[in-house]
């Protein structure tokens, strides 16, 4: 079981905003959310361990624009694109260290793993 990390999940819907706080949480991770809104989207101030980001946004932010305040708010924190796509958008590719589909909750959680066991790595 993962512990300490904590994992922000960032999307324009509340109810994936719980259905990945559920699906982390019950895999022995804390988790942070962050709602996009129509215009802007408030980070928390708390220490990340990695950034769920849902790439489909009902907003007039894109993806690209919250991912650029991701990193500029958490410049080392490794970020994961959600999205229904099947592979990862060119738009974000440079600044998001993986892609998973949705409806893959297994790969999901194997991915985040897989992330903070190399981040753990090379501390």
């Amino acid at each position: 079981m993962p512990q300490g990390n904590t994992i922000l999940v960032v999307d324009d819907d509340p109810l994936h905003l719980t259905l990945y706080t559920w699906i982390l949480q019950s895999h022995g991770y804390k988790c942070e959310t962050a709602q996009v809104k129509s215009t802007a989207v408030d980070l928390p101030a708390e220490a990340i361990d990695l950034v769920l980001l849902d790439y489909h946004l009902n907003s007039s932010l894109t993806s690209l624009d919250v991912i650029k305040q991701i990193k500029s708010t958490y410049p080392a924190v490794p970020v994961v694109i959600l999205s229904n796509m099947q592979w990862m958008p060119d738009d974000v590719k440079d600044y998001a260290r993986e892609f998973v589909n949705k409806g893959d909750p297994k790969r999901l959680v194997d991915t985040i793993k897989d992330i903070l066991q190399d981040k753990s790595a090379q501390l």
